[in-house]
């Protein structure tokens, strides 16, 4: 089975990213929080180049916190503003705004020495299909704008939204790339849903989830037994 989606509306999203940048202070780049690094899209860096970028670890609900921090650490090596939020229950958001703030120091001040009138910021909400951004977008609204569902490619366009007087979010549709540089990241992307089910064999990927869950729960298990049992000496990260 070869997992591989990328419709005519992602090509399209693609462009209009590209266009509307130069209209955005910073991005907000969306990962799943379950697998931080398949969710991130490779072409967005060719596409993003230097512009300011905060990482929102989302579904941090979902995964082990003591992960999620070293991911929140892995992120922060490489320069980028991270925060790790829940846009399901709202957790973490109300810290968006002051994160985005931090992230655009150095250009704030420079309106401000400028002589420019405080106006809102203006950011792109972008990332894989499912990952929440929709969500988030209601969430932050306070009402539903943007339309939601537990399955990808709900978004098909761009629309804005007002946060408070301080922050103007553009949602964008959910982008995959054209070809996965592997099959185990197309699974494990189907395993999140960001992949249309009509494209899997649902019989392969539940045992690949399987696969995954037994492994996790071996190596927690010998992890927890090289922790707590005298004379057992082999560890596992």
């Amino acid at each position: 089975m070869t997992i591989q989606w990328f419709p005519g509306h992602m090509a399209k999203a693609k462009r209009q990213v590209a266009e509307k940048l130069q209209h955005v202070d910073i991005v907000f780049e969306l990962v799943d929080g379950r697998l931080p690094v398949s969710s991130r899209n490779p072409m967005l860096d060719e596409v993003l180049q230097q512009k300011p970028r905060l990482v929102l670890i989302n579904k941090a609900d979902l995964a082990d916190p003591a992960q999620t921090k070293q991911w929140e650490n892995y992120f922060s090596q490489q320069g980028l503003g991270v925060l790790a939020i829940n846009s399901q229950d709202n957790k973490g958001s109300h810290l968006i705004l002051p994160k985005t703030k931090e992230a655009l120091t150095e250009k704030l001040q420079k309106e401000q020495q400028k002589g420019l009138k405080p106006r809102a910021i203006r950011a792109m909400v972008i990332g894989i299909p499912n990952v929440g951004k929709s969500t988030l977008l209601n969430r932050l609204a306070g009402k539903k704008f943007a339309k939601t569902g537990n399955s990808p490619g709900v978004t098909k366009g761009q629309q804005w939204v007002r946060y408070k007087k301080d922050l103007e979010l553009l949602d964008t549709p959910g982008i995959l790339w054209p070809k996965f540089e592997d099959q185990e990241t197309g699974k494990r992307l189907a395993l999140t849903g960001a992949i249309k089910e009509q494209l899997l064999q649902q019989d392969d990927i539940a045992i690949y989830g399987l696969d995954v869950f037994f492994a996790i729960l071996s190596r927690s298990t010998c992890k927890a037994l090289s922790t707590n049992t005298r004379g057992f000496t082999t560890s596992y990260p």
